[in-house]
């Protein structure tokens, strides 16, 4: 009776319990974005190594809804999901006008890419930085570093050369995500076969990417990250495709534990998520890598040495860390995980952390880079986070916590009740037998009464002796 009710409720069907939420997350989500400034960029073009400082945490509240929701003949349903990013200044150590000492994405970037190109070309890309104004460091506001910032080097670039930039316009580490959707997503919505549920058919219009060498690397699996099936296990794993990362993720079980008193797995990422191929073979297919803890993720990124990794280069090789000052890899600071609820499989506590780096190096023939040193220079940490509160936590606490407690109480007080309903009968039996035994025996014992009395009676109408009267009176 409770799995039929449960899965009724998971499912995406617009009568179901999770559908609104779905829908709509009630979630409130923050994204948190920490960067790290650096100290000494004159150092640096002179081959010294790099000193940065983490600022931050500079703190969105994060929107979340789908649209164009379209349930198909084969148990799917498509949508897009849209998300909207509001700052929060008292939530905030600074505010987006804070200036911050970074790498030039686009320079130093574009610089590496042309590594192996003819010397002429590299000497046009200086003479093109220079009469734009590009240098190796840039000094830019939070603001524009998040969600863009005009430059005529852009301009010229996308005019002479329209497929280099997936962007138009402004420049931004996240100026794709604001205000805009992560793709067509088409999912399994689980009420015909529930075996399915939430797991990701295509995302638009394709069942694999085609950024990695392998055809496991290129798999879309698991689900779109925000469900997973209800009735998990500890051997249980929780795996989801990332348009943001270009690949799909899978994270594994740690511990059980609680959330506002409503029981719950916990799901980490295991040492391997970032591993290079020497380190784990199956991620082979992410390389050409570096040393072990950064991934690659340059062919989904206009090909520019963008890496991704933990924070602070946490749980990757000490040579990375080691290699720029200023950084602390931690556990409980840069570890990711879940809290999910396993009978349900909805979230209830989410942080996931993340960074983004950029491989700087000098290219001999381009001026500008002078004489880096090659190194994988943080840019930047974000860390998503959300837990659920107020009264969408009221109503999962009375659905998965009360009621069922409730229910299994019931259950003892119904059986307890039923063993009285049962006893009445017989001890009601058992009373009317010994009120017929009592009955019966007493009847008995009058009619003897009955007799001895009536011989007594008897016996004094009768002449006795006169001994035996004077001895009688004397007693």
């Amino acid at each position: 009776m409770m799995t039929v009710t449960t899965e009724e409720n998971v499912r995406i069907d617009p009568g179901s319990l999770s559908f609104s939420m779905w829908k709509e997350i009630p979630i409130p989500f923050y994204f948190s974005a920490y960067f790290f400034d650096i100290i000494n960029p004159d150092e640096i073009l002179k081959g010294e190594k790099p000193q940065v400082r983490e600022r931050g945490p500079y703190v969105y509240r994060e929107f979340r809804h789908k649209r164009n929701i379209t349930f198909n003949d084969n148990d799917t349903v498509s949508y897009r999901e849209y998300r909207n990013f509001q700052f929060q200044p008292d939530m905030s150590n600074g505010l987006e006008s804070d200036y911050i000492v970074m790498p030039n994405i686009l320079a130093l970037g574009a610089s590496v890419m042309m590594e192996d190109r003819p010397m002429s070309l590299k000497l046009i890309m200086t003479l093109i930085f220079t009469t734009f104004n590009q240098r190796a460091f840039m000094n830019r506001t939070v603001g524009e570093i998040m969600w863009g910032y005009e430059d005529p080097f852009i301009q010229l670039i996308n005019k002479y050369f329209p497929d280099m930039f997936p962007f138009k316009g402004k420049f931004g580490l996240f100026a794709e995500l604001n205000n805009s959707d992560s793709g067509l997503f088409t999912v399994y919505t689980g009420i015909k076969n529930f075996s399915r549920i939430h797991l990701v058919d295509k995302w638009n219009g394709i069942s694999k990417v085609n950024y990695w060498h392998s055809d496991q690397c290129n798999m879309i699996n698991g689900t779109s990250g925000q469900m997973w099936a209800p009735f998990m296990t500890p051997e249980y794993s929780l795996e989801f495709y990332s348009p943001e990362a270009c690949r799909s993720m899978k994270l594994v079980y740690e511990a059980q534990g609680t959330f506002a008193g409503i029981p719950t797995y916990r799901f980490k990422a295991p040492d391997t998520l970032f591993a290079n191929g020497t380190v784990y073979p199956p991620n082979e297919g992410f390389c050409p890598c570096l040393e072990s803890g950064v991934q690659n993720v340059s062919t989904c990124r206009f090909n520019a040495p963008l890496f991704l990794s933990h924070p602070h280069f946490y749980n990757a090789d000490s040579v990375l860390a080691q290699a720029v000052l200023g950084l602390d890899p931690s556990e409980k600071e840069h570890s990711l995980f879940l809290d999910i609820h396993p009978v349900t499989g909805i979230p209830m506590n989410v942080s996931v952390k993340l960074q983004l780096s950029l491989y700087i190096k000098a290219v001999k023939g381009i001026g500008q880079t002078g004489q880096i040193k090659p190194v994988v220079l943080p840019l930047l940490w974000f860390e998503e986070r959300g837990s659920m509160e107020g009264k969408t936590l009221e109503m999962f606490y009375t659905q998965l916590v009360l009621l069922p407690r409730v229910m299994r109480y019931a259950q003892y007080v119904l059986l307890a009740v039923g063993c009285v309903l049962l006893l009445i009968p017989i001890v009601y039996h058992m009373r009317s037998q010994e009120k017929c035994y009592l009955f019966w025996s007493s009847s008995k014992k009058g009619s003897k009464d009955k007799e001895a009395m009536q011989a007594y009676s008897e016996s004094l109408m009768t002449s006795a002796p006169k001994g035996t009267v004077l001895q009688e009176a004397r007693l």
